[in-house]
């Protein structure tokens, strides 16, 4: 033990105090910034990065160079492909039944906008741009500014914290929203708290339908013959009578089609005035669709090369960690679909792409089968905290410093609740493996029908109260990656089939997605469960 001198106390204190808050500070410096960048419907199959028909457009210059300077996910996927259900399951951490939030017209309980307050209690600040679309306050972060609902393509409003109470903030803006959104971005960044790390939620409104891209873009792709999957045309054996009915006596009403194949909503009567029919219906309304959405994707592009220049400029880049991802996938024309909601392929994957060279290698690319409530315990775990016990996903961050990631799932679940609502897509859930998927078609929506006077799409869409087949099927996505056969009734997959009916079984048990609160869907389950 020693003793400090009367006369030399203070200087000692005051290089203490020193040390103190520079060893503070330096410790702070060192926690990485957190950017989650994500898009409204953007597919990973409209991302460059990830191959397929549309890699040589030449779409995503800017995302492209954001995965081979970092890593790339082949296997993100949503749980439930819509907006609110998705981005609740990213906010919380947990799947639709635990958080509360199933379909697009249920709120997040606002105490569980966990993802904002565990960064806080890490000492970040926090923020979200753009689009939101949760219904609630995003009151859990320090600053927000975010559209109403869907918001605007052009000169969008926005709630704003700070201008007053919650819908009556609002201010205006002028410009495209892809643009707006990066503006306020990068002030944001500009004038942040410059003491502290920041997590910042920049989201895009696009290429959301109805897919109204800046003027600037109307000559892009103009000239360029879109490339078409096969599916869009011929594909006899995908599906079940769950989706096409029986003998086909359903094609015409599940399913909003880009052709003219859908009888009341169709990409040829929406843009084309109805005058095409058959193949050319396909092929006119394919290509007007994909131009749309795509010179939104440009846009959206665009803008993050201007984002990522700026935070090069700043030198918030290598301590920066940088994801980017849709909040679902989209059906660009495959199976003749489009929107999303599907347990398909191209409506349920997720792009997921991280930047972090501190701790990230160039060029990584992984196969591990993440879902969004995964997101959130990952980005905690970055931050230097741990992943809470109330939060179903697991992170990842192994995965990230190159390491293998041990007692991981072999299978994620999915589940679309909207039974036939918007765009005539029934009711379904199944898991995904590696290698296959399951899917079962119950066909019901979940409220009783003397609910649904009480909501507004009852009147809107014909036949929500009734009962679409009840089927399954399976697909082999090793052999057959686009699902173009459904092998639910070839005897070679029986056994697989058996071990993916346990591992589906045990999952909703174990992630509280069981139908113990609707009795009649149980029925229905528990009926053709082993048909």
């Amino acid at each position: 033990m020693y003793t400090i001198r009367r006369s030399a106390t203070p200087k000692v204190l005051f290089v203490l105090v020193v040390l103190f808050i520079s060893t503070n500070l330096f410790a702070q410096k060192k926690k990485p910034n957190i950017i989650f960048i994500m898009s409204d419907d953007h597919a990973a199959q409209a991302i460059g990065a990830y191959g397929g028909r549309l890699s040589e457009l030449n779409l995503t210059p800017n995302l492209d160079k954001l995965a081979d300077d970092g890593i790339r996910f082949t296997n993100a996927f949503c749980n439930n492909s819509i907006c609110t259900p998705s981005r609740a399951s990213i906010i919380s951490g947990q799947y639709p039944q635990t958080n509360g939030v199933l379909d697009l017209d249920l709120a997040l309980d606002p105490e569980k906008q966990y993802l904002p307050k565990e960064l806080k209690k890490l000492g970040y600040s926090t923020a979200i741009i753009g689009k939101w679309h949760l219904h609630i306050e995003p009151s859990a972060f320090d600053y927000y500014k975010v559209l109403p609902g869907q918001g605007k393509y052009f000169n969008p409003t926005f709630y704003e914290k700070g201008k007053g109470e919650w819908k009556k903030n609002k201010v205006k803006t002028t410009g495209h929203s892809s643009d707006v959104i990066t503006d306020i971005t990068i002030d944001y960044i500009e004038n942040r708290d410059k003491s502290k790390p920041f997590f910042l939620m920049h989201h895009y409104k696009a290429p959301h339908d109805f897919f109204e891209y800046a003027p600037r873009y109307e000559d892009f792709l103009a000239d360029t013959e879109i490339p078409e999957p096969s599916s869009l045309y011929y594909q006899p054996n995908w599906g079940s009578e769950g989706v096409r009915g029986k003998n086909d006596s359903l094609v015409t009403y599940i399913g909003t089609s880009v052709s003219d194949r859908h009888m009341y909503r169709n990409y040829n009567w929406m843009l084309n005035d109805g005058k095409y029919r058959g193949k050319a219906s396909a092929h006119q309304g394919y290509q007007t669709y994909m131009k749309r959405y795509l010179r939104c994707v440009k846009g959206v592009d665009d803008n993050l090369g201007r984002l990522f220049d700026y935070l090069k400029k700043e030198g918030l880049w290598d301590n920066t960690v940088i994801i980017y991802t849709g909040d679902q996938g989209m059906m660009l024309g495959e199976h003749d679909l489009q929107d999303k909601r599907w347990m398909y392929e191209e409506a349920m994957r997720m792009p997921y792409i991280m930047h972090y060279p501190k701790m990230i290698k160039p060029e990584t690319v992984t196969d591990l089968l993440i879902n969004n409530t995964d997101f959130a315990p990952t980005m905690i775990e970055l931050a230097g905290g741990k992943t809470p016990d109330y939060m179903q996903g697991k992170s990842f961050i192994k995965t990230l410093k190159g390491k293998e990631e041990k007692d991981w799932r072999t299978t994620t679940y999915y589940r679309y609740w909207m039974h036939i609502i918007h765009h005539y897509v029934p009711a379904h859930f199944g898991v995904r493996s590696k290698d296959y998927k399951l899917i079962f078609y119950y066909g019901k929506h979940y409220l009783p029908k003397s609910e649904f006077d009480k909501h507004y799409w009852a009147k809107q869409y014909y036949g929500i109260d009734r009962e679409t087949p009840h089927t399954w099927e399976f697909y082999d996505l090793k052999n057959d990656p686009e699902e173009l056969n459904n092998r639910y009734n070839d005897p070679k997959y029986k056994a697989i089939i058996a071990q993916m009916k346990a591992e589906l079984k045990q999952q909703r048990i174990e992630l509280n997605e069981t139908d113990k609160n609707f009795p009649e869907l149980q029925a229905i389950v528990d009926k053709h469960w082993n048909d």
